[in-house]
């Protein structure tokens, strides 16, 4: 059996410039790169000068330079400074029963029953 030779049986022209002059298909597709490198560079340069301008855009807050000294919020060092103010502000304060009402309650009148059938 014979072995298949590295040779085309009928080459094209394409395929014989090619191999004679390689920089033809090197320069070409080094230019398209070197091209489109050049104008992708336009489109994220706008994408970036967008993004500056939100940014540089001001608000009130630091335009009156409010933001500086401002204490972080803490939601849990909020809650125990308002439970501990909650209790020193507080005082139990016994208000008076009407009349013939026993310190504790009124006991129930009637015991709850049980019916069975």
């Amino acid at each position: 059996m014979t072995t298949f030779s590295s040779r085309p049986v009928n080459p094209g022209t394409l395929n014989r410039t090619i191999k004679k002059n390689p920089a033809l298909f090197g320069v070409p597709f080094v230019m398209l790169m070197v091209g489109a490198s050049f104008l992708l560079s336009n489109f994220t340069q706008t994408r970036y000068d967008l993004h500056d301008q939100t940014v540089k855009q001001v608000t009130k807050e630091q335009e009156l330079k409010l933001d500086k000294n401002r204490k972080k919020f803490d939601i849990r060092e909020e809650y125990f400074r308002l439970s501990a103010a909650a209790d020193e502000d507080w005082e139990p304060k016994r208000i008076q029963r009407p009349k013939g009402l026993p310190e504790w309650g009124v006991p129930p009148t009637e015991s709850p029953s049980k019916e069975t059938k």
